[in-house]
């Protein structure tokens, strides 16, 4: 009998490990997988800078995306014959975030949704206003705050916003990327862009970092 204490404690150990295991595991599933949006409106050096100023996102990406061609570069899409925008792919915590959140900045702050295939000095397709979705949910919810935005005349124009499904997107080239704060006193940025993190600073000042 000598050896039972003994074994006792090691069934009791082998149970704490499964127990924790089994919680680790539980957790691991009931934690939230950050999620994707990508948005297109207009040239996306501030629409990158506006989404990478709010909490619970984690990353921001320029890039290309909702055309036919195989591939995507900025004197490629610039053309305007790609059918290609400037998009920015935006990573997010839904926790802490949600996607109705990031359809209300996109629309109040970060462009003009009723522009069409320009966004202000910027004119061609490559600028246009559009939501990719990469969810049924996300299809669902965008077009529901448009229907929304348009029942209640919430812009004097008609919004002209596409609402497609996400086939690629093809990340911009690396001197795009974080444009706005490497080039702060660039004319455009601060004409066109700086505005833009003001007003969300102004209009959600409880999602602003």
């Amino acid at each position: 009998m000598s050896g039972y204490p003994l074994m006792r404690r090691y069934l009791f150990n082998i149970s704490v490990c499964l127990t924790l295991a089994m919680s680790a595991s539980s957790l691991a599933r009931a934690a939230p997988t950050e999620q994707t949006a990508v948005f297109a409106g207009g040239c996306f050096w501030g629409v990158d800078a506006v989404f990478k100023h709010l909490k619970g996102v984690s990353n921001v990406e320029s890039g290309y995306a909702g055309g036919q061609a195989a591939t995507a570069h900025y004197e490629q899409v610039s053309r305007g014959d790609t059918d290609h925008a400037e998009v920015v792919r935006v990573r997010f915590n839904p926790l802490l975030i949600s996607y109705q959140q990031l359809l209300h900045v996109f629309v109040g702050v970060a462009h003009d949704p009723t522009q069409l295939n320009r966004q202000g000095p910027d004119t061609g397709s490559q600028y246009r206003s559009a939501i990719f979705y990469t969810s049924t949910e996300q299809q669902k919810m965008a077009a529901d705050y448009i229907r929304q935005l348009t029942a209640a005349r919430t812009f004097s124009a008609p919004i002209v916003t596409q609402i497609v499904p996400l086939q690629q997107f093809y990340p911009a080239e690396a001197y795009h990327q974080n444009y706005l704060t490497l080039h702060p006193d660039q004319p455009y940025i601060r004409f066109h862009d700086m505005p833009k993190l003001e007003r969300l600073r102004e209009k959600f000042p409880q999602l602003y970092q």
